[in-house]
């Protein structure tokens, strides 16, 4: 009979374990000592944490050439939040490979010892950011949730968390963060040519969106900073190369020869953006390393 009902115990037991599992679980603090970046994740059963990012890649301001422009929005924007004071959350749209994420990281690294963190989230799980949010409330560093390469479809879940998040919500928004988000389309979901035919022309001339339109634009608009990056000339884009070949040490000399080796890179790629010249600045300088290195027993 005991043992009968040890036996039930443990199948007790287990049943208990299994369903506290599928459960799912509030959303718990990490070491915050243990990173200045962290990476959002949720598993199927529901479970979700913040993984920190042990690596971040050692990307400076200085490193990031032809966007000046963009640069100085994006770095007075992050100083004045860092320290206190009013600061917007940020849309930075335009054309791929420009420097749009690579800003964001350069200015994590500029102010993480002044206190700045950073929370990587994608877009199907920005339906938690009302957690994360109240999770990071109380603490005294300064937080950019980040959502790269933002876009939705239509009827995503996570395009209402966001436009309330940004400033929809009965609840103030956290003073200590802001929602940094990059993409390809200004107004983050796809636009069709009919929508051109909902537009109605006034008496006067004045031409008003139809509520579609309307629609779409409101989250966009939502976002204080609109920062618009541009497709790179050939010289802007050979400047690049210049500095990233440099910051591998390549010599003068090189440099000036592997230009045209740039330019053919590019046109093979299709493309003139800051992350060909990087792909390409590594191509070159790995093979010339390998050029000049001695094979394994020679003489």
């Amino acid at each position: 009979m005991n043992e009968h009902f040890e036996h039930l115990l443990i199948r007790a037991e287990q049943l208990i374990t299994r369903i506290e599992q599928a459960l799912p679980h509030q959303l718990a603090a990490p070491d915050w000592s243990a990173a200045i970046a962290w990476r959002y994740r949720k598993r199927a059963s529901g479970h979700a944490r913040l993984e920190p990012v042990r690596a971040v890649g050692d990307l400076h301001l200085t490193d990031l050439q032809a966007i000046t422009p963009q640069k100085e929005k994006i770095q007075r924007n992050t100083l004045q939040f860092v320290q206190g004071r009013p600061a917007n959350n940020v849309l930075l749209t335009g054309a791929r490979g420009t420097g749009k994420s690579s800003l964001i990281r350069a200015c994590l690294n500029e102010y993480a010892a002044q206190g700045l963190r950073l929370i990587e989230v994608d877009k199907v799980d920005l339906i938690d950011l009302p957690d994360l949010m109240d999770m990071v409330a109380a603490r005294p560093e300064k937080f950019i949730v980040f959502c790269d390469d933002l876009s939705f479809d239509e009827g995503e879940p996570g395009y209402k968390a966001l436009k309330s998040a940004l400033d929809g919500s009965v609840a103030a928004a956290a003073p200590n963060v802001l929602i940094y988000a990059t993409s390809n389309r200004r107004h983050l979901l796809p636009e069709y040519m009919k929508e051109n035919l909902t537009y109605q022309h006034t008496d006067d001339g004045e031409v008003h969106p139809g509520e579609g339109v309307e629609e779409k634009i409101s989250l966009s608009e939502r976002f204080g900073l609109w920062v618009s990056f541009y497709p790179f000339s050939q010289e802007e884009y050979l400047a690049i190369v210049v500095q990233w070949l440099q910051s591998f040490g390549v010599g003068a000399v090189q440099t000036e020869a592997a230009r045209a080796q740039a330019l053919v890179w590019a046109l093979e790629r299709g493309s003139r953006s800051g992350r060909v010249a990087w792909q390409f600045a590594r191509d070159f300088v790995g093979a010339q390393s390998a050029a000049n290195s001695t094979p394994t027993g020679a003489s």
